[in-house]
């Protein structure tokens, strides 16, 4: 089993449960947590007895916060890692490849970054406290791959622009209701209402269910084209000026002033 710093993993049964163990950051991820992420995953993936994958945060207030922006506004990026990238393209498709379906337990907080794992999960159950927004034009960022294109196929268009172009905060009853999560429980029922999910899924044709993920994701696999045409766009737009401010303005819990690099040329 391998060892991790910033996140757990452990198999009950058949179910791989993951956990982002960073709450003192609101388990938003550094460039190593993406890292851990991805090897979990595939020591998941690699286990013949694990069947379905759950990915929760640790503590009650937060699911994932997205990228660590006090990191980023530290260090200008998201901290150093093994491989020298920040991989979180790999983590989107490693989520999407893994031959296994993959609950999301919401248990708090799940915006920006965060936000965009919950929605690739091929399920997700919220706690009643669970609440979702995108927040990258509030801090100089953006995610116009996955985070943005496969979020308008599960709720639509006008609800996916509202939610990137306005960086509001909804709550686990409008979530279920516009379909972006299948089921809201109270926080206490959480894990166990996730783990009976996935005992149904170890019940099912693993072959059938691995077929069947791969035929759901064809008909969004283009995406991950725009996916990589988004980070390295975002690669560029973090270093420039207009990225820096927002990064700072979060890091200094003020508001961004954006209005200076408006160009429309």
């Amino acid at each position: 089993m391998p060892s991790f710093e910033d996140i757990l993993y452990s198999v009950e049964d058949s179910t791989a449960l993951i956990t982002i163990n960073r709450p003192h950051r609101f388990n938003a991820f550094r460039g190593a947590t993406v890292e851990e992420l991805i090897q979990a995953f595939r020591t998941a993936w690699a286990d013949p007895g694990v069947r379905s994958v759950i990915l929760t945060g640790a503590g009650e207030k937060a699911f994932c916060a997205g990228g660590d922006q006090k990191q980023r506004a530290e260090t200008g990026d998201y901290g150093a890692t093994a491989s020298g990238m920040f991989e979180i393209g790999n983590l989107h498709k490693t989520i999407r490849d893994i031959p296994k379906p993959v609950i999301a337990a919401v248990n708090g907080i799940a915006v920006g970054g965060g936000h965009v794992l919950h929605v690739l999960c091929d399920i997700s159950i919220a706690a009643t406290t669970a609440r979702f927004g995108q927040a990258g034009p509030r801090v100089g960022s953006f995610d116009a791959g996955f985070g943005s294109a496969y979020l308008a196929r599960v709720i639509g268009e006008k609800r996916a622009r509202e939610m990137w172009y306005l960086c509001r905060v909804y709550d686990a009853q409008t979530a279920e209701r516009w379909g972006l999560v299948n089921a809201v429980v109270p926080p206490e029922q959480l894990l166990s209402e996730a783990k009976s999910w996935a005992a149904e899924i170890a019940e099912k044709s693993p072959t059938a269910l691995r077929i069947l993920k791969h035929s759901f994701n064809a008909d969004t696999d283009h995406q991950a084209g725009l996916s990589n045409l988004a980070m390295s766009a975002l690669d560029i737009f973090t270093d420039s000026p207009e990225g820096v401010e927002g990064a700072a303005a979060f890091a200094e819990k003020r508001r961004p002033d954006f209005a200076k690099h408006v160009s429309w040329h």
